[in-house]
């Protein structure tokens, strides 16, 4: 269980450096999405027959930061960029 938790971190800062662009996101947000990322990524590798969605492989990994570097997208899309303050006078 740690162990995936530790893979899920490595996972979504590696996902947050691959984005461009700053991302709003702390701690629990970053860990969430390298979970997510990496049972997504896990699924599409067992689903290849690439080996068990549990185990850690290098076509799992790298399926699980693409998944997680889309689920950034996919966040920042449904939260709506912040729009920039200008002065006007």
């Amino acid at each position: 269980m740690i162990g995936f938790l530790v893979a899920g971190l490595i996972i979504g800062v590696l996902a947050r450096l691959i984005k461009p662009g700053r991302q709003h996101l702390g701690f629990v947000g970053t860990l969430g999405l390298g979970i997510v990322g990496s049972l997504i990524g896990g699924t599409i590798a067992w689903l290849i027959n690439s080996g068990s969605i549990w185990e850690l492989n290098v076509l799992g990994f790298i399926l699980a930061v693409i998944a997680a570097v889309l689920l950034i997208g996919a966040a920042e899309a449904v939260m709506g960029r912040k729009p920039t303050t200008s002065a006007r006078h």
